[in-house]
């Protein structure tokens, strides 16, 4: 088995979200790696249920296999060259290019007024 994706990122306990694809090609998407009370951890891919419980959706019956995936996962996110997740940074350089300094600009929201709302406004 390998990682085929790793994100690396700090979304809360979340320190990484991984893809993993075994040796007969099948690709398992939605693994975590988690940042315990003893350190980081491989959470399986789950799913929110109509009750607001998150429910596992995949299982992992042998300890020796989940033991060898939080060991790749360790070393696939201690490696340098993985994808990095940053938090998007608004980029102001573009903004206003075809404005000139001098000229005001007026937004139609000063010149409107909001009627305010009457008994007929209400649908029912």
């Amino acid at each position: 088995m390998k990682i085929s994706r790793m994100n690396k990122g700090n979304w809360g306990k979340v320190r990484a979200f991984f893809d993993l694809t075994t040796q007969d090609g099948f690709t398992i998407k939605g693994f975590k790696l988690i940042e315990g009370i003893n350190g980081l951890f491989v959470s399986v891919p789950s799913q929110k249920g109509s009750d607001d419980e998150y429910y596992d959706t995949v299982w992992i019956d042998s300890k020796e296999l989940r033991e060898q995936l939080n060991s790749l996962a360790m070393s696939e996110y201690q490696n340098p060259s993985t994808q990095s997740v940053e938090a998007p940074v608004a980029d102001t350089a573009s903004v206003g290019n075809n404005m000139k300094e001098d000229k005001q600009v007026s937004s139609s929201s000063e010149k409107a007024e909001t009627p305010a709302f009457s008994d007929d406004d209400i649908p029912f």
